[in-house]
């Protein structure tokens, strides 16, 4: 009998939405610049046999989303909940970076170690913060809040490309921020990719157009190629941060998708 892959389910929990066209999510000018292209936010829950689920991100709350125009459409409490997740059982966290929507709902996890790369905390917390237009993605609460973790013991630090687990390795690729990371899994179907902020939607890896928030342009695009190649060449195998298409493409039931399953409709085909 064949032996089960090591991660079982990845679910993607939405929590919140943000309506915008086209335009604002691409470096160059679009043809489509006037159609709506929302985004939407989601945090990651990994299962594996014998552990709690692995959690990628935890989100933002509704302060975040009041100063920044976001729409919760689930607190991420209760998306937890619905995907029978509990969250003071959850022992480790993954984030991919520590922009506001992927750092911000570390509370919700008071008894998890929380792992990120060398180079995003150092980036964080460095003078290149005091530039009000690389500022802007982070909040100031997160960042302080991973340090007094740092100081309660309670960070993993990662340096590259390492394996976090049998079947989940972290990889390193900078560009959207200095040390994003990107989670890779083996699933029944073979490897599926978190690629978080390496592509925000499909459309940008497929059109070949950053998303307008990076710190080094060229560092973004080895980035999406690196994920591409993580994902053996198939958008099917790649999700991304923040697109909608998550949702209608894979299995789903309220707000949840299965990306560990194939999607029910090829990616290429709805792009």
């Amino acid at each position: 009998m064949a032996s089960r892959a090591p991660v079982t389910r990845i679910d993607a929990i939405r929590y919140a939405r943000h309506e915008r066209n086209a335009q604002a999510n691409f470096t160059g000018p679009v043809d489509d610049h006037d159609l709506p292209m929302p985004l939407d936010y989601f945090v990651w829950a990994i299962h594996r046999e014998g552990h709690p689920p692995l959690i990628v991100d935890t989100g933002f709350g509704e302060a975040a989303a009041l100063a920044r125009g976001r729409e919760i459409t689930r607190p991420i409490g209760e998306g937890l909940i619905a995907a029978g997740i509990d969250h003071l059982g959850i022992e480790d966290v993954i984030l991919t970076h520590l922009h506001y929507d992927h750092a911000g709902g570390m509370s919700h996890f008071p008894n998890a170690r929380f792992h990120v790369q060398d180079a995003e905390l150092a980036f964080a917390t460095s003078r290149h913060v005091c530039e009000s237009e690389t500022r802007a993605p982070f909040d100031g609460e997160p960042v302080a809040q991973l340090v007094r973790k740092l100081y309660a013991g309670r960070v993993v630090f990662h340096d590259g490309d390492e394996e976090f687990a049998p079947g989940i390795t972290l990889h390193l690729t900078p560009g959207h921020t200095a040390g994003l990371q990107v989670v890779a899994c083996e699933t029944a179907r073979g490897p599926v990719v978190l690629a978080s902020d390496a592509t925000h939607l499909y459309a940008n890896i497929a059109r070949k157009l950053a998303f307008p928030i990076f710190i080094d342009q060229a560092d973004y695009a080895r980035a999406q190629e690196r994920v591409m190649e993580l994902a053996l060449g198939s958008l099917d195998r790649l999700i991304p941060g923040h697109d909608p298409l998550v949702l209608a493409c894979f299995p789903a039931e309220n707000d949840i998708a299965r990306v560990d399953l194939a999607p029910h409709t090829p990616i290429a085909e709805r792009i």
